[in-house]
């Protein structure tokens, strides 16, 4: 009896399955390439040309010492460093926010309705209704009057500003970080909840000792995405709220970025600026996962 012919095997692992995965990635890739890295490069190369009557001439390091010697970029560099120690308290918030909205603690139905409404809000108009409630004879200073406190200015005192700022744009961008963390506890074992509970663990116990080391990803995600946007997203808070002062106490590199660029017609230093802001973003989160990885790996 003849056999009826086999049809021949797949070999597992063939080019065509190896060359699959870069086919499907190659069209972000090149946009990737297109819109994001050959601009980089054409910007750190423009910083090394000259400005004004050097325009276009190579100038060497000569940007980067102008920036080093400028105080307000020097102010912009050290409030990115008190960005830098702010950042766990921005993350902390969505963070602890989503975890009373999974554990479904009282108010937790507050929290849900109302946690994304600043996200859709405007900067400027974010920027707009805090001026006018942290003005100095505004409603907040009201309140502490009433409370026997005595006004504080803090858009136009330079060791507060800067604070203020940071807290408005805090609040007006933790919903993104909120849906995220929410996003993560999907993935949340609830037997480790349980067995939790079974033991009696308090709730700050069960958040250092079960969620955190569970949601690890997910925070290093936060800590990242929340360190870029706070470096280069608060341009419309700064501009409507204090542009840049009092005193240039609230400059941060992209707003020393835009005056150059685009009041003192200074393209190549204002390049040279945004290569900086890149190396910081880039060491700083670098940093940063590092030491969430080690952090996960300890507990």
């Amino acid at each position: 009896m003849p056999h009826e012919p086999v049809a021949p095997r797949r070999v597992p692992g063939s080019w065509a399955e190896r060359l699959a995965p870069f086919v499907l990635i190659a069209p972000t890739a090149l946009v990737i390439l297109a819109l994001r890295l050959y601009p980089l490069l054409l910007g750190v190369n423009f910083s090394f040309t000259g400005d004004g009557e050097r325009n276009g001439t190579a100038v060497g390091l000569d940007n980067y010492r102008e920036l080093i010697g400028d105080p307000l970029f020097r102010t912009a560099l050290s409030n990115v460093g008190l960005l830098v120690a702010l950042l766990p308290i921005a993350v902390a918030i969505p963070g602890l926010l989503a975890t009373f909205i999974y554990l479904r603690v009282p108010g937790h139905r507050l929290y849900r309705s109302v946690y994304f409404f600043p996200a859709v809000l405007s900067p400027v108009i974010i920027g707009a209704i805090f001026n006018l409630l942290l003005a100095f004879d505004g409603p907040l200073n009201a309140v502490l009057g009433g409370l026997g406190i005595s006004p504080v200015d803090w858009l136009g005192d330079p060791d507060i500003a800067i604070f203020a700022v940071v807290g408005v744009h805090v609040w007006a961008t933790f919903g993104m970080a909120l849906v995220v963390f929410l996003a993560g506890f999907a993935t949340l074992d609830p037997a480790l909840l349980d067995a939790a509970r079974v033991d009696g663990a308090s709730l700050p116990r069960v958040i250092w000792h079960v969620i955190i080391p569970s949601l690890a990803r997910t925070i290093q995600f936060v800590f990242v995405t929340t360190m870029i946007g706070m470096l280069t997203s608060m341009f419309g808070l700064l501009f409507v709220m204090t542009s840049g002062g009092p005193e240039g106490s609230t400059y941060l590199p992209e707003y020393y970025i835009w005056t150059q660029q685009g009041q003192m017609n200074r393209p190549a230093l204002a390049s040279a600026a945004s290569t900086v802001l890149f190396v910081i973003m880039l060491v700083v989160g670098l940093l940063q996962v590092t030491l969430l990885q080690r952090a996960g790996k300890d507990d």
